[in-house]
């Protein structure tokens, strides 16, 4: 087989033949180009490229050389190479043998047209529906979803570092932007202060004086901002990304007091400072948010991952990714579940079973999902954690008796309730608090065993009535051996994680910034997939849940 060139020439293409030749027990490439054909054509990707000019780089073949590239974690520069000098990859992509390729900077600018048409599930929805065709993905069946946190590509900062290279990294953007403005406006200690990153050199230790350089940064940034928005500056210097960066930061981070034209700046204590859902924890992307959980704390992003978990023994289908979903750190996995549906919906792969762990399911998830979607959500839910229930002491909630109708509740004592109001909870949730009278729990012989609040009466947080009922039903049947071994298969969902991470780098977004680090998670799930068809197609099982020696050692009775 042959292909013309330009010149009128005919020039090999690399055939099977030759790719067996180089690779005679063949390749990841290899498989995937016998087992697929031709995955992605120019047409799905016409949109974001432009018809006039001379023809670029075939956007089909770049979508599949940006799979492969996350399927063997390469760089751009990596990925830009293996097109010039591998046979596999070339026979892969249809190429021929003297093909020049191109170079890497084509990868990031293809990246970059995807985002700009809002085309970052494409590639996901493109090979999804090529294996449902192939009857290796549908809909039914069960699947599973798991999350794990991913570290932005920024150095980790203390709160001085952060501030003081938050002020760095807007004089370097004015220093690009308009030299001649900053040449006349700028302190010329400032060059001394800031021209270095601030992790190149070491922080005062005294605390004193720790307290004194934070107000000299926080003074200098207010000194810049006042001259950016004088009226002798150019209007445009506002609206420079560092500099609307370094306004958000100042008023997160302190405050500003003027007496007598004289501003007086602290730090903003631990309690005044905003939620974690909005405060910048980077200059360098300012979507990055800080969270811990489980004692790890991190800065950057969470990432979702959707996979079918049926027998494949029983559907011959390998397990597969369905979806992913991206968000910042500080997002409760709960308010991912309605999204990944939507998704799953919208490719035709909705499970009939969704396996989740206790952080994403919910009363109201589990009342509706199965009248909404016809989703049967199989999840723990979250155990009474009241003070009451953990010490096995006192009145918790089952103590009390919940009159729905009536709007009351009654305390074992005989008490009834005054107050009952509906609202929802820190994350949305419908919820409904109800509180005795302080002037009932006051005299109460008893009190101890129910509250310790010496001003309030006694408050209840219960869901609505069908969502308490379901709550109470699920708590008992989760204990229950037939729960648990229906839901047993949600544990797998971690050893895809660990391959996410191990074989795509996933730990680490490559980029900054909350949409290209997502498109970056789906072409994670897309080159998975792909490596987990060429383990099927070659008949490599499952592995198997380890053992350590010592678990599998037969003790003596």
């Amino acid at each position: 087989m042959s292909m013309r060139s330009d010149s009128g020439v005919e020039v090999p293409v690399v055939t099977r033949s030759v790719a067996r030749a180089a690779f005679p027990k063949g390749c990841l490439a290899m498989r995937i180009r016998d087992g697929l054909g031709p995955l992605f054509c120019d047409e799905e990707f016409r949109e974001s490229f432009g018809v006039r000019g001379r023809p670029g780089v075939s956007p089909g073949r770049l979508a599949l050389i940006s799979i492969l590239q996350f399927a063997e974690n390469l760089t751009d520069r990596q990925a830009a190479h293996a097109v010039r000098a591998r046979i596999d990859v070339k026979y892969l992509l249809g190429l021929e043998l003297t093909d020049p390729g191109f170079d890497h900077t084509v990868l990031t600018g293809f990246r970059d047209r995807l985002l700009g048409h809002g085309l970052e599930e494409k590639i996901l929805d493109l090979l999804l529906k090529r294996l449902a065709g192939m009857g290796l993905a549908a809909s039914g069946g069960r699947q599973r979803t798991d999350a794990t946190h991913v570290l932005a590509a920024v150095r980790s900062l203390n709160r001085l570092e952060f501030v003081g290279e938050t002020l760095r990294a807007a004089m370097e953007a004015l220093a690009v932007a308009a030299p001649d403005w900053m040449r006349t406006t700028m302190d010329p200690v400032w060059q001394e202060r800031y021209g270095t990153r601030v992790d190149a050199y070491r922080l005062p230790t005294d605390e004193q004086e720790r307290r004194d350089l934070a107000q000299q940064i926080a003074a200098d940034g207010y000194r810049l901002l006042e001259a950016v928005i004088a009226l002798t500056a150019p209007a445009w210097l506002r609206d420079v990304p560092a500099l609307a960066i370094l306004r958000t930061v100042w008023v997160q981070q302190f405050t500003r007091t003027v007496t007598n034209g004289t501003g007086e700046v602290a730090w903003r204590g631990k309690d005044d400072l905003p939620p974690r859902r909005i405060l910048i924890a980077s200059p360098y992307d300012p979507e990055a948010r800080y969270s811990k959980k489980r004692g790890s704390a991190w800065v950057g992003y969470k990432i979702h991952l959707s996979e079918s978990c049926d027998d494949p023994e029983e559907t011959h289908r390998p397990h597969l990714i369905t979806h992913v979903e991206t968000t910042d750190a500080t997002v409760n996995d709960a308010m991912v579940v309605e999204a990944v549906h939507d998704r799953l919906t919208s490719r035709d792969l909705l499970p009939a079973e969704h396996l989740l762990d206790a952080g994403y399911t919910s009363a109201e998830l589990l009342l509706t999902a199965p009248i909404a979607r016809g989703v049967s959500v199989i999840g723990p839910v979250r155990s009474n954690n009241t003070r009451q229930a953990a010490q096995k002491n006192g009145f918790g909630k089952t103590s009390f008796t919940i009159n729905w109708q009536a709007k009351q509740a009654v305390c074992p004592t005989g008490a009834t309730s005054r107050y009952w109001t509906a609202g929802v909870d820190n994350n949305g949730r419908d919820a409904i608090r109800i509180r005795f009278a302080t002037s009932t729990c006051a005299p109460c012989p008893v009190r101890g065993q129910c509250t310790r609040s010496t001003r309030y009466g006694r408050q209840l947080t219960v869901r609505p009535q069908e969502q308490d009922a379901l709550l109470e039903r699920v708590r008992a049947e989760q204990s229950t051996d037939e729960w648990k071994d229906r839901y047993a298969a949600r544990a797998g969902v971690e050893g895809t994680i660990h391959q996410a991470v191990a074989a795509t780098g996933a730990r680490r977004t490559r980029y900054t910034g909350l949409r290209k680090t997502h498109l970056a998670h789906v072409l994670t799930a897309a080159a998975i997939n792909l490596i987990r068809l060429d383990a099927w197609w070659n008949g490599t099982p499952l592995a198997r849940t380890r053992t350590s020696r010592l678990a599998a050692l037969e003790l003596a009775a």
